[in-house]
């Protein structure tokens, strides 16, 4: 089964300081991924991410904040998409007043490169409507 790739991209109406967050951090990423996050953003920290019961699991294998960053990308329990079996790279790109945001997912192998391909535009059209509007406050919440 031969490894595929996937290409998308997006604008968001923010700046990549900010669309960056959307990436390394859990209560950033289940807004517009994933129904639980546990993110470690540091070069060969966690990334958990379940997502519509389909449990992520990889590592960050780098980090160019805030212009991008390097996942290493699975799925706990499969052989055909172990962890760490395929990578997103996610480029951030200052456009104007916000980022276009350039993703490749590479080693995809078939069936999971079709279902990729048919989620990522999805996720990325949910992150530039949560990214564009401003962060809610937990200031309140963490005194608490």
């Amino acid at each position: 089964m031969a490894a595929d790739s996937f290409r998308a991209g997006v604008h968001i109406d923010a700046a990549p300081e900010r669309v960056y967050e959307y990436f390394t951090r859990a209560e950033a990423m289940v807004r517009w991924m994933g129904d639980y996050a546990l993110l470690d953003a540091r070069v060969g920290g966690e990334f958990t991410v379940d997502i519509r019961g389909v449990p992520v699991r990889g590592r960050y294998l780098e980090l160019d904040p805030p212009h991008g960053l390097l996942i290493s990308w699975g799925h706990a329990g499969s052989d055909v998409l172990p962890p760490g079996a395929s990578t997103v790279e996610v480029r951030l790109v200052a456009a104007g007043s916000g980022t276009d945001v350039e993703l490749v997912h590479r080693g995809l192998p078939e069936p999971h490169a079709a279902g990729h391909a048919r989620g990522w535009p999805v996720f990325l059209a949910r992150l530039a409507d949560v990214s564009a509007r401003p962060p809610r406050s937990t200031a309140a919440a963490d005194r608490g």
